[in-house]
């Protein structure tokens, strides 16, 4: 017998930035990365344009999404912003739901505390998925593991994925 969640499309999630955005495609099943990257923001819109036109209505999209905590902030988060709001639009657009992921919410599932910072979130990756590898789990050219490719925000844009898809139910959809 066919296991129906096995037909479910990836989950693409985005850890977005004011310039360069991180991105990674997840298997919703077993976790797996299938592909990630990091790229220029025009560059990711045409990532989320693909992607909602292959995955259609039943495409889902996890991005972090920014939250005040009352602190002065610079114009990078409010250009972070703006492209956060572009990526949902064009998800829209699209017909193709963009849930929103706070980075409390990150480290609250992974880690289970709010103080923790993006090493301790990335360490409790690494132990759930890669644990006693070599490399954090990259692996090789050769041999690529579990974590290959990954670097800086394709980590947090993993998180974000990995977040959405267990805590689904919960989800603040934009």
């Amino acid at each position: 017998m066919d296991n129906p969640m096995s037909e479910l499309p990836p989950v693409l999630a985005i850890d977005p930035g004011n310039t360069a955005s991180g991105w990674c495609l997840i298997d919703p099943d077993t976790l797996r990365p299938l592909g990630c990257g990091k790229d220029l923001n025009d560059r990711l819109i045409e990532v989320v344009h693909d992607y909602a036109v292959t995955h259609a209505s039943a495409g889902r999209i996890a991005c972090e999404m920014i939250a005040s905590y009352g602190m002065p902030v610079g114009a990078e988060i409010f250009h972070t912003c703006l492209w956060i709001g572009r990526v949902v639009q064009v998800a829209a657009d699209m017909g193709t739901p963009v849930r929103l992921v706070y980075r409390r919410e990150v480290k609250l599932h992974l880690c289970e505390s709010p103080r923790a910072r993006d090493g301790n979130v990335t360490a409790a990756l690494v132990d759930r998925f890669a644990r006693g590898l070599p490399n954090r789990g990259k692996g090789t050219k050769a041999a690529p593991g579990w974590f290959y490719g990954f670097a800086g925000d394709i980590w947090s844009a993993y998180a974000v994925g990995v977040t959405a898809i267990e805590t689904a139910g919960q989800e603040r959809v934009a």
